[in-house]
């Protein structure tokens, strides 16, 4: 038995190529330094030792972790405390409460969901870029998305690696012409996070280059009405658990006081509050909005004509949802699914310097969120 699981385990290695290996070797490798560095920055800062396994993944288990882990566990509720969860899309915590049943844990159940979902992401990411640019950029593209500031979201119990994967496998098997995959990871982005409904003004770019080369209707272009039906199985279940299709809005602007609103009016509210407030909280409630708001806008800026229309949506749309709210809040998070940007940071780093400068800015705002993070402190 042992003997052909090792067979098993030789034959998959050979079926994948050299970079798809340094990729997963990659991903893995960033994860184990990600926590190693998360678990002694608590220990060395609180003077505290983690004396077992629950708490040496529970430093992670912070903020929106806890409600994913709590929806996972029980459900959603339409009463008390947990009316708030509904704000929380369904897949990834339906993904974690299966695994639930095989660890009995929970907190390693989502570890586990999301670290699945990011060697997927790399492996995915890898692919699209190989599409269009050299295998080099490709890698440098997926160095660049995993040691971005906000990168150890993809490996603890949030939902960016998931949300990232379906969306960027959506873009790869549309731009391969495997409109039915497309439609069906587009379905399952919507039922993860709401700016999946993006997808619908993206994709159409690529089905308008495949309709310019061949001036002919494809009928699977129609698998892409799948996308939308995502949301509309989240609003079915807002309706069945509250009796209101639209209660996650009611939430958001009742709990959180969140709404859409011009992108000019919070920008110069989060203006303000740095400003006003002169101290550390501003570093991370206000200039790091603002620093990451920039990055988005100038990738806009810069990404114009090198990337292809359906990025350019992608790109345009995810940063107007983002500012177009009552108030600023995580959109240093919200930009690592912008990933676009790190095609342009590959495509910038051909010259050495920009390279290491992008690398060192990563790496070490990466190191410093993480602490904050792991402390308990805002970590977007």
């Amino acid at each position: 038995m042992k003997q052909k699981v090792e067979n098993f385990i030789s034959f998959c290695a050979g079926k994948l190529s050299l970079n798809v290996r340094r990729i997963i070797g990659l991903v893995l490798m960033i994860k184990f330094l990600i926590f190693v560095f998360g678990l002694c920055s608590y220990q060395l800062l609180n003077e505290k030792s983690l004396t077992s396994s629950y708490w040496i993944f529970g430093v992670w288990n912070r903020w929106d972790a806890e409600h994913y882990l709590t929806i996972a566990q029980s459900g959603y509720a339409a009463v008390g405390e947990r009316l708030y969860d509904i704000a929380f899309f369904p897949l990834y915590p339906t993904l974690v409460s299966v695994f639930i049943f095989l660890t009995g844990n929970e907190v390693l159940s989502a570890f586990l969901v999301s670290g699945i979902a990011s060697v997927a992401l790399g492996v995915l990411f890898y692919y699209l870029v190989n599409l269009d640019y050299a295998e080099e950029t490709a890698m440098s593209a997926v160095w660049f998305l995993f040691i971005f500031p906000t990168a150890y979201f993809l490996h603890i119990p949030y939902t960016e690696s998931l949300f990232l994967a379906l969306i960027v496998g959506s873009f790869l098997f549309a731009r391969k012409g495997n409109w039915l995959l497309a439609g069906i990871l587009g379905f399952l982005a919507c039922t993860t996070r709401i700016n999946g409904l993006i997808l619908c003004l993206a994709l159409p770019f690529e089905v308008l280059i495949v309709w310019r080369e061949t001036r002919r209707f494809d009928w699977r272009w129609l698998w892409l009405a799948l996308i939308p039906l995502g949301f509309v199985a989240y609003l079915l279940l807002n309706y069945f658990v509250t009796g209101n299709a639209l209660a996650f809005l009611e939430v958001q602007r009742g709990h959180w006081g969140k709404y859409l609103d011009f992108p000019w009016k919070s920008i110069w509210k989060q203006i303000l509050y740095v400003r006003i407030q002169q101290n550390s909280v501003s570093q991370m409630f206000g200039l790091m909005e603002l620093l990451f708001i920039g990055i988005g806008f100038l990738s806009i800026v810069v990404g114009w004509r090198s990337l292809r229309g359906s990025y350019r949506v992608w790109l345009i749309a995810n940063w107007l949802l983002f500012v177009s709210t009552s108030w600023l809040l995580s959109v240093p998070r919200y930009t690592l699914t912008m990933f676009p940007i790190f095609i342009l940071f590959a495509l910038v780093s051909k010259n050495w310097l920009a390279k290491i400068f992008i690398t060192a800015w990563s790496i070490l705002f990466l190191a410093l969120f993480i602490i904050s993070f792991v402390q308990g402190r805002w970590g977007f």
